[in-house]
């Protein structure tokens, strides 16, 4: 009896430390995460690289976790990164050339850029298979908000065709993002400049046309971009460098997938979207060319968007292109990530 005791008690002894150990293995092998918190400027299925690169685990292989909050507005979104209330914002390059213009000390700097062309596309009320800009003469547009890229897009695009804003067309720009495509299925405007996935959404349900891409149009521009502020940089460039792989690894991703896998992988960031809209919608930005290959935002692309903004008069002065944009951890990022 007492010979027994001893046994059981020396395998319960034995079963205990290799319980321990396995523990502390699993401990060890689990990896801390570092929260970065992001504010997106809307959600929007034309930023499907940003979240290919969320799901499919990217941003934890660099040992980040995203806290993912929408701002709904360039503004917004800069003013969530200027008040700490983000490490790091995702919206139009517009928004740090006007931070940088209103002189800040710690002013906003891009690092990555996701969207080389206007996501938006026209939508007419009635199907028009031979559809010119010069059909908007004498109409009404409801567009977008004054001093975004968007409505600054649509208006350079007018006036690329000889169709001035004001004068030889309506543009609507007092309306909320998000109220623009019921407004216009309510009757109002005879075109309206609209995002994916509402405007396939506005063609499923017979209330409009796609008769034209603002990014086509308009051609390859800074359009979506990551800044954050020039003290984060100073301070923590490794955490930007980690989040730069991440978000290049989901860009390399997207090119070498097809808009079905695709919209599989960001399905859950658009619960609300039919399955086949999710790959009408990838489709057509593949077809545009609407997302860049890699981090980098050119001095060209940077210029074409100021020469917009300009046209727009919401510019007086370009910002030179090395004060608020630098390309060194999206090389860092092209250099040392692999598909």
């Amino acid at each position: 009896m007492r010979k027994s005791a001893k046994l059981v008690s020396l395998i319960l002894v034995v079963l205990i430390v290799l319980s321990s150990v396995a523990m502390l293995s699993a401990g060890c092998g689990k990896k801390e995460l570092t929260t970065v918190r992001l504010n997106e400027v809307v959600r929007s299925i034309f930023y499907a690289p940003q979240y290919v690169a969320i799901n499919k685990g990217f941003f934890e292989e660099q040992g980040l976790e995203i806290e993912l909050t929408t701002g709904q507005g360039a503004d917004k979104t800069m003013t969530a990164l200027l008040s700490d209330q983000c490490d790091i914002g995702f919206a139009g390059p517009e928004a740090s050339i006007y931070v940088y213009g209103q002189g800040k000390e710690d002013y906003a700097v891009i690092f990555a850029q996701l969207s080389q062309r206007d996501g938006s596309f026209l939508v007419a009320r009635n199907n028009e298979p031979e559809f010119k800009w010069e059909n908007t003469r004498g109409k009404v547009i409801i567009g977008g908000r004054p001093g975004g890229v968007p409505e600054m897009t649509l208006e350079y695009v007018l006036k690329k065709h000889g169709i001035i804003p004001g004068k030889d067309v309506e543009i609507i720009t007092n309306l909320q993002f998000t109220a623009t495509a019921g407004a216009f299925i309510s009757g109002v405007g005879d075109y309206v400049a609209l995002f994916e996935p509402t405007a396939s959404m506005l063609e499923k349900e017979n209330a409009g046309k796609i008769v034209s891409s603002l990014g086509e149009e308009s051609g390859l521009i800074a359009y979506t971009a990551y800044f954050t502020s020039k003290s984060v940089i100073d301070k923590n460039p490794e955490m930007i460098q980690k989040f730069t792989n991440a978000f290049y690894k989901g860009q390399l991703w997207i090119h070498s997938h097809t808009a079905e896998e695709i919209a599989e992988a960001i399905k859950s960031f658009f619960p609300d979207a039919d399955d086949d809209i999710l790959v009408t919608v990838v489709k057509r930005y593949k077809e545009i060319d609407a997302w860049c290959t890699d981090p980098i935002t050119t001095p060209e692309s940077l210029d074409l968007l100021q020469e917009v903004m300009q046209t727009a008069g919401e510019l007086d002065k370009k910002v030179e292109y090395d004060k608020i944009v630098t390309q060194e951890f999206a090389r860092k990022a092209i250099e040392t990530v692999k598909p």
